[in-house]
């Protein structure tokens, strides 16, 4: 796979969910729309840029499952998070809903937005190890008040790789006059993703992760009535542009100022290229899955536990709870585990904290094949206590 994919070749590689992998062809592409760019910047941003920025939209628009209109680009699914958040209409004693499996960079946003105006941040305790997708809904549903304004909640987890039940979830909410932000930073590419269909208020996702576009590219996606009130977290010239052939949510979030869009114009590349070399996407996704299961089941084995969640709420991804106590972090911030693999093994795995417990997590993408699990499984057989 090192001719498709840039990765060191002399690595394991089973940690695609933390930035991803892109293909060499896509950032072949990528340098040439740089190359472009900088050949004529005015003709690039002042005449092209709008027409090749609305052929990527409509592209992964379709991808993920939802209307243009409602689409825009930004850097990280992080900023899709706290562009929603900056936008809400909280007041002093609102709640913020998020659960303990939440990402750490957006259960921060989450804590600004409501420092800012003397909201709450309620957080609903989803247990790990955990038996089926009924337990997040009850965790969920059960922390819900009449002052809940706004409910962050993962697709896919980061920490523990597990797949929400968020149709369920977007549903109950709904019912009771919840909106929802749908974190779905590792969604698209990763498992089935239909926006329109699953209706939530508001959702963000990366595309460098799972759809393997370059680092940069992710998406914000807004529902209808919702679209006039949500703002870039930078403000810049299409705050007061008197243009009526674009909408306010494309003027504003379209242009934030100067910046290297290649990533996101990248994107539909990336889906074609995946799409070609493997198969399509319903077979990238099943055959990551299938992989990541039989990964799963050699490391559960070797670490002689019991998986800790049903096969049914597992995607591409599978966390582990390690029967090692917690540890102080290194220099680098990373867990001693996840640097001796490294180090003795040429494995890169993460290996997180969570609720003073240690979690490995594996990954699983077409440059993965089960001789990388079984190489991962020697190597915590013998791993240092």
């Amino acid at each position: 796979m090192d001719r498709f994919f840039a990765l060191d070749p002399s690595v394991t590689f089973l940690n695609h969910g933390s930035f991803g992998a892109c293909p060499r062809e896509v950032l072949a592409w990528q340098s040439e729309l740089r190359a472009r760019l900088e050949a004529e910047p005015v003709r690039f941003f002042v005449r092209d840029y709008e027409g090749l920025l609305d052929e990527a939209r409509a592209r992964v628009a379709a991808f993920v499952g939802t209307d243009p209109a409602g689409l825009v680009f930004v850097p990280n699914a992080t900023t899709g998070v706290a562009c929603v958040l900056a936008s809400a209409a909280l007041e002093e004693g609102d709640e913020l809903l998020l659960t303990n499996h939440g990402y750490n960079a957006c259960n921060n946003a989450a804590a600004h937005a409501a420092a800012r105006v003397g909201a709450r941040v309620v957080v609903a305790e989803v247990p790990f190890p955990i038996e089926s997708p009924d337990v997040v809904v009850e965790a969920v549903l059960s922390r819900v008040t009449d002052r809940t304004r706004l409910a962050l909640l993962d697709h896919v987890t980061s920490p523990t790789a597990l797949v929400f039940p968020i149709e369920r979830l977007v549903r109950a909410l709904e019912a009771r006059g919840v909106h929802t932000l749908v974190d779905a930073a590792h969604s698209a590419g990763h498992v089935p993703l239909a926006l329109d269909a699953l209706g939530a208020a508001y959702a963000t996702g990366n595309l460098h992760k799972w759809s393997c576009a370059p680092k940069g590219a992710a998406f914000l996606r807004v529902r209808a009535e919702l679209r006039d009130r949500v703002r870039p977290v930078v403000i810049s010239h299409g705050a007061n542009a008197r243009r009526a052939d674009r909408s306010r949510l494309h003027l504003e979030f379209d242009w934030t100022g100067t910046h290297d869009p290649s990533a996101w114009l990248s994107a539909p590349r990336a889906l074609d290229v995946m799409a070609r070399e493997f198969g399509g996407w319903d077979a990238i996704r099943r055959d990551n899955r299938a992989l990541a299961l039989d990964g799963r089941a050699l490391v559960a084995e070797a670490l002689g536990i019991a998986p800790p969640a049903p096969t049914s709420m597992l995607g591409a991804m599978a966390s582990f709870v390690l029967p090692d106590a917690p540890v102080t972090p290194g220099a680098t911030g990373l867990d001693p585990l996840q640097e001796w693999l490294f180090a003795a093994h040429a494995i890169e795995v993460p290996v997180f904290a969570f609720e003073g417990r240690r979690l490995l997590r594996l990954s699983a993408q077409r440059y993965n094949s089960i001789a990388d699990y079984e190489r991962l499984a020697s190597a915590l057989a013998r791993r240092p206590r």
